[in-house]
């Protein structure tokens, strides 16, 4: 397997990025970044990005998270940050993130885990609170989801084919517009930090063609994943956006299909798709009721 890594020297002066990278080797010798911030014996918390960002997204609730006493521990998806990157895009799937994502938590040994998933955190995370729930604690999703086969939603529609199709794939200016702010151009140029060549983007590129939304092969596997989630008790608390046109009223299904987000706390916070750019206090709040739910 062709693996491409970006050299260090990209990451380095980054704004608001001052946590010390962290690396486990998983199968076929990939090595997955990490941060892994806090008290090691406390609590952890799985901030999970999606697609086309990196642990960047998460900079402005790492901190806020372990001052309320969270040990936070921030991956970078293979393809994606710090992490190695498969130059074909054959080596990618849904169900190949999923599984390289169950042997990090495996290679950790992470329990008691508070999942934060946003966008494919959602989808990845999500799966893997299903295949291992006895690993987790609760769940705080924001502006993400878990389809099985309905149709794509026109905005969705729209992202996908431009991910496919479109000439450059501008990865910080794509963050840009799905937040709701402007962005700095130093910040811009943190997400496009671990992407300088164009085969650096495979995995941003195929990641929308893999939503199972129509008929998709991971169909079955979400059905499976929806089937787990619908005896999945513990505290399960939606917190997305009023500003996103991709996810909006997405909170329903989980509030009516899940046991544990009966009672909790649902609430709406203020932003775009990106919502951890434009409310990071709002979404370190929703984790802590998790944490408090229990």
């Amino acid at each position: 397997m062709r693996v491409y890594r970006t050299p260090d020297d990209r990451f380095a002066g980054l704004p608001d990025w001052p946590f010390a990278p962290q690396y486990v080797e998983i199968a076929d010798g990939l090595r997955v970044h990490h941060v892994d911030e806090g008290d090691a014996a406390a609590r952890p918390v799985l901030m999970l990005h999606g697609e086309p960002t990196w642990g960047y997204l998460y900079r402005k609730m790492i901190g806020p998270a372990v001052d309320a006493g969270f040990r936070v521990v921030v991956p970078d998806l293979i393809g994606f940050g710090r992490s190695d990157k498969p130059l074909e895009a054959s080596a990618y799937s849904y169900a190949q993130q999923v599984a390289w994502m169950r042997q990090w938590i495996e290679a950790l040994d992470l329990n008691d885990i508070i999942l934060a998933c946003q966008d494919w955190g959602s989808l990845i995370g999500l799966r893997l609170v299903a295949e291992m729930p006895e690993r987790f604690a609760g769940v705080a999703l924001s502006n993400g989801g878990l389809p099985e086969g309905q149709p794509a939603p026109r905005a969705f529609a729209i992202w996908r084919a431009f991910s496919r199709y479109s000439p450059v794939f501008p990865i910080g200016r794509i963050v840009n517009a799905g937040a709701k702010r402007s962005l700095t151009p130093e910040e811009i140029a943190a997400y496009d930090a671990p992407f300088p060549t164009r085969a650096a983007k495979v995995a941003a590129r195929i990641f929308p063609s893999f939503v199972p939304l129509g008929d998709n092969v991971a169909v079955p596997d979400q059905k499976r994943a929806w089937a787990a989630l619908e005896a999945f008790d513990k505290p399960f608390l939606c917190c997305f956006a009023d500003g996103d046109p991709i996810t909006r009223g997405g909170d329903a299904l989980f509030v009516e299909r899940i046991p544990g987000a009966r009672g909790m706390a649902h609430r709406t916070l203020h932003g775009g798709h990106f919502i951890q750019e434009n409310d990071p206090a709002g979404f370190v709040a929703a984790i802590r009721d998790v944490a408090a739910a229990r």
